[in-house]
């Protein structure tokens, strides 16, 4: 961490590329197939794998709201206050994604899931965060599946009875590519795939026409749709060479999922997949690494090496820093950042620079190398070969390497108590 009061731009215009994030929601590793996930097919998204990057260790928060909120600001919710539920720090608003590639040149869009506000009392909000352009359902004001509520540019879409919202929210953003190819853009495709309807209504809202609804699976097959989608189109508009392409989850897989409606309730059952040979639950909003381990998928074609296998330590405060560095943008000035560019190692095969990675959830958190993870409440574990986190480790009996370790994170687990 150290606070950045200015960047360098160290990427010509002629070589800055657009860039496409695509962010699953609900999805973590053990539901997609090149991770080792065996209950899904995903071939669109193992096609990233295979033409570009699979980092090994990249982790959310365990929840979307506070992952959505590192993402933007490149900084933990430690540090800024642990904002509400569905909201955004006013002071933030300048600083965020989107705004530091906006100053940078780039056309903006954004398209799904916003969950940064309600938006029937703030309309404007997407545009101070940085986008030109947005079309996002309106959480818990509507559907986000068949027949969604969406509002767009400040308005809401009154088109959209019979039709089927992850379509629309991609459909409006290759539409924006389309219109940007001559630019440099930055597509956020932030999707309602996986996750099941909460929309807080008097009825249940169903995912498909008759009441009916998809389970995680089918809403997995989806999700995989949607990306072949969006790739296809960055082929045939063109766009793939100057293109980095970047697919994540916001956090593990869902622990539960809506299976039917009963009486007007809805039903959950656990989500269970099969993981590299084991079946497990999904952990959406706890600390292990079912809530927190989550894919991520870099392509850029020409730039990053096909089917490379990266084990380098990310974590989403990261994105930003490393967006700005290959949009030659400037970061935003006195503020302090979580985050670690791993720019260089896209373009030259650097490591990152980052030591440790860090989660929270409420007054909890973690921190962890490859290896080893230490909680705030002293709990050690060595995830190498107990990555259900069962057999806590004392660490007054380590030496060597593993005592060096444990000596890095007690110093970030220090820090971390001390943020903002």
């Amino acid at each position: 961490m150290l606070v950045v009061c200015w960047a360098a731009a160290t990427a010509t215009a002629a070589d800055r590329p657009n860039i496409v994030f695509i962010l699953a929601d609900d999805v973590g590793c053990d539901a997609i197939g090149c991770y080792g996930g065996q209950s899904y097919a995903t071939p669109n998204v193992d096609a990233i794998a295979a033409d570009g990057l699979k980092f090994t260790h990249c982790y959310s928060m365990p929840s979307c709201h506070p992952t959505r909120m590192t993402l933007l600001t490149g900084r933990y919710p430690r540090r800024l206050g642990g904002p509400r539920w569905g909201s955004f720090p006013a002071d933030e608003e300048p600083r965020t994604i989107a705004r530091v590639l906006k100053n940078a040149g780039y056309a903006t869009a954004v398209a799904g899931k916003w969950q940064l506000a309600l938006l029937r009392d703030d309309l404007a909000q997407p545009f101070r965060l940085g986008f030109d352009q947005y079309s996002v359902f309106g959480w818990h004001e509507g559907a986000r599946y068949y027949d969604p509520f969406i509002y767009e540019n400040a308005g809401r879409r009154d088109d959209t009875a019979g039709k089927y919202g992850p379509d629309l929210y991609s459909d409006f953003l290759i539409d924006f590519m389309r219109a940007n190819r001559r630019r440099r853009f930055f597509a956020y495709l932030p999707m309602a795939l996986c996750h099941d309807v909460t929309d807080d209504l008097d009825e249940p809202v169903a995912y498909g026409p008759r009441g009916r609804y998809d389970n995680f699976a089918e809403m997995m097959v989806e999700m995989d749709r949607i990306v072949g989608k969006v790739t296809t189109a960055i082929a045939e508009l063109g766009l793939a060479e100057n293109t980095l392409l970047v697919f994540t989850g916001d956090n593990g897989t869902a622990m539960r999922s809506i299976v039917r409606v009963e009486d007007g309730k809805y039903i959950r059952e656990p989500v269970f997949s099969v993981y590299n040979g084991r079946r497990v639950q999904g952990g959406k909003t706890l600390l292990t690494d079912g809530g927190t381990h989550v894919p991520l998928l870099v392509r850029w074609p020409g730039v990053t090496r096909p089917g490379e296998v990266v084990d380098d330590l990310i974590d989403f405060s990261d994105f930003l820093p490393t967006f700005a560095e290959l949009a030659g943008a400037e970061l935003p000035t006195g503020v302090t950042l979580d985050g670690h560019s791993f720019a260089r190692r896209l373009t030259r095969d650097e490591p990152s620079m980052r030591r440790w990675a860090y989660a929270e959830r409420g007054e909890h958190f973690w921190v962890r190398t490859g290896d080893w993870k230490l909680y705030d409440d002293g709990r050690l574990f060595h995830m190498a070969d107990d990555a259900d986190e069962q057999k806590p480790i004392d660490p007054t009996k380590l030496d060597g390497a593993a005592a060096d370790e444990y000596t890095v994170l007690q110093a970030a687990v220090e820090q971390a108590r001390t943020l903002p």
